[in-house]
Parts: structure tokens; sequence; C-alpha cells
């Protein structure tokens, strides 16, 4: 396990993860459900699926780094985090194409819950969460990656239609994408050094 302070830990992870999911599925769910519908329960059912989709990624990376050799670890990380960076770096901004349809019959909050924790479930973030959680500490990594989502979630709700607009949704990907790829190789320079 990379030995770092929980502080730096938690930032990498808030960054890592808030960078890849700007501009992402998740926010594009809060967006659309909280135009038709009241804020709050948007927001608490978005934060209440990241919070379960996070503690299931940081729990199976936490124990697959207990029982596979850290070199291991670190090399699938690097391979992981480098395929997200070039998928980031090449993607097109596919927002306008996707739909979100609502579950009839239940309440906003379940409704949310449930399109973010389908939409979410391993997916790029839950995986990268589940790699940080391996190879650095898992408190502070799921504190980071769970605030951001929260974070994100929030930006959907509040201001995500003007702050997307504005800022190319191509630019945050390569953004994202660059951060992935920088993790990357922190990940592949940790797998070679290891003995």
């Amino acid at each position: 396990m990379i030995p770092a302070d929980p502080f730096s830990v938690a930032f990498s992870s808030f960054t890592l993860i808030s960078l890849a999911e700007l501009g992402d599925k998740s926010q594009l769910v809060c967006m659309t459900l909280a135009a038709r519908h009241r804020h709050w329960p948007v927001i608490l059912g978005a934060v209440s699926a990241f919070i379960i989709l996070n503690t299931l990624a940081v729990l199976f990376g936490a124990g697959v780094a207990s029982w596979v050799p850290e070199r291991v670890t670190a090399g699938v990380v690097a391979l992981l985090f480098g395929v997200f960076g070039v998928l980031a770096l090449r993607a097109k901004d596919a927002a306008a194409e996707d739909s979100v349809a609502e579950r009839p019959g239940h309440g906003i909050f379940f409704t949310t819950l449930t399109l973010i924790f389908v939409a979410e479930f391993g997916d790029k973030t839950q995986i990268a969460v589940a790699g940080l959680a391996g190879s650095m500490a898992s408190v502070p990594v799921w504190i980071g990656a769970t605030s951001a989502l929260a974070l994100v979630s929030i930006l959907g709700v509040w201001a995500g239609r003007t702050l997307l607009q504005r800022l190319p949704i191509a630019w945050l990907h390569r953004l994202g994408g660059g951060i992935f790829l920088l993790f990357a190789l922190l990940a592949a320079w940790r797998a070679l050094s290891l003995d």
C-alpha cells in the first residue's frame, strides 16, 4: 500500500473522481430530475447511491489488495487508469444522446437512488475507487471519492446546465483523462519499484 498522509489521499481521490465524473451520466440524471422535481430529494438520492457504491468499491479494492501481491495490484491499477485516461481523452460529447427514464410510482428520492445506482454500478469511477482503495488508505479514499461525487451531483442539480454550457465537456474529459494517465504512471512506477 502506498504510504501517504490521509489528507493527500482524500484530496487525490477527490480530484481524480470529480474530474472523471463531470459531464458523466450521473450528472445528467441529476440535471434532468432536478429540472422537474424538488432539489433535495434528488441530491439526497444521488448522495445515498454514491455512499453505497463507494462503500462497495472500497471494500472490494481493500479486500483484493489484502490477498493479491502489491506489485500485481499496482500493475492492474496502472493498466485500468491508463485505459480510463485514453478513453476519457477520446470521449465525445454524448450527453445530448443520453436520456433519463424515471421509474413511475416511486418517490423522487428512490427514483434518483435507483437510477444512479444502476447507471454507476461497475462504472469507471467505481472501478477507480476500488483501484485507489487497493493501493492507498481505504477511509480517505472513500471520503475523497464520496465527497467528489456528492459535489458533482450538487453541481448537476444547482448549476450543471449553466456550467456545462460555458465550459465544453470535451475539455473536462481531456483534463480527467490527463489525471487518469498521471495516476496510471504513478501506479506503474509503484509496481516497477516494488521488490
